[in-house]
């Protein structure tokens, strides 16, 4: 029987008419949306127009936007230890083996019986058991984005936030990751916020896709909610299947892209 999975409880994440300007040059405006508990929502836009900021602002991890968030019924002031953040580079610590990298994560109220219980339950989630004793240099790229996802989920966050987390990768090890990330998902249950530029990686991972961007008629300076979309279809989706195209294209056009 395979051991228990880390099921934390998600939390729900309010945005408020949330902006953020840098040196007087306004990046981000008025993002009001609620991601409901449990929900994966990607975040798409063109390259500077905020996506990681507003990523960083829901972790408090910057504390100099407008507006209001929320992350349950708690306004977000301050780092906020209810959610976990995984980046693209997976920041590992090179002289610490994966068990030892993934512990960092823990909290610092478990006991060293629960932690090691914790870490084994998560090293089986991510298929690392047996690569637990290995260092950082001895093992792929693919499988240390996998120690960084388990790091991540280690002290059971309500919302996971991920910042292009598979950018670094090559394409195949891409779409292993992605259904990796899905089959964390479905047993853990957490609400998952993922920032990307790959309109198949947010149609294949998300249940909505928030995109930023400026419409080109919109004198006001900095990135707005261009579109709010629901990705129809249960997961795991076919890859292959034909009927999201439309959405596909309707996604590309809102970046400025021609799908063709």
């Amino acid at each position: 029987m395979p051991p228990p999975v880390v099921a934390p409880e998600s939390l729900s994440v309010t945005f408020n008419e949330v902006g953020r300007a840098f040196g007087g040059r306004t990046v981000l405006r008025n993002v009001t949306m609620t991601v409901t508990p449990g929900e994966v929502v990607a975040i798409l836009g063109a390259s500077g127009c905020g996506k990681s900021t507003l990523l960083r602002a829901v972790g408090g991890l910057d504390s100099g936007f407008t507006g209001s968030l929320l992350i349950g019924d708690s306004a977000v002031t301050r780092y906020d230890e209810r959610t976990a953040v995984g980046f693209q580079e997976p920041r590992l610590l090179p002289w610490r083996s994966i068990r030892k990298n993934i512990e960092l994560g823990l909290p610092k109220d478990l006991s060293k019986s629960e932690g090691q219980s914790r870490v084994d339950e998560l090293l089986e989630l991510v298929g690392l058991s047996d690569r637990a004793h290995l260092r950082p240099r001895e093992i792929s790229g693919g499988m240390a984005q996998r120690a960084s996802l388990a790091r991540a989920l280690a002290r059971q966050p309500g919302v996971l936030l991920l910042d292009e987390p598979f950018g670094a990768l090559d394409a195949l090890t891409r779409l292993k990751m992605q259904d990796l990330l899905l089959d964390v998902h479905a047993k853990t249950g957490t609400t998952v916020l993922l920032v990307t530029h790959d309109v198949n990686e947010a149609l294949q991972l998300a249940d909505r896709i928030l995109l930023l961007g400026r419409h080109e008629s919109d004198p006001v300076e900095g990135a707005a909610v261009k579109a709010l979309v629901s990705v129809p279809g249960t997961r795991p989706r076919d890859r292959a299947a034909t009927d999201l195209a439309p959405l596909r294209a309707e996604l590309y056009a809102g970046l400025g892209v021609d799908s063709r």
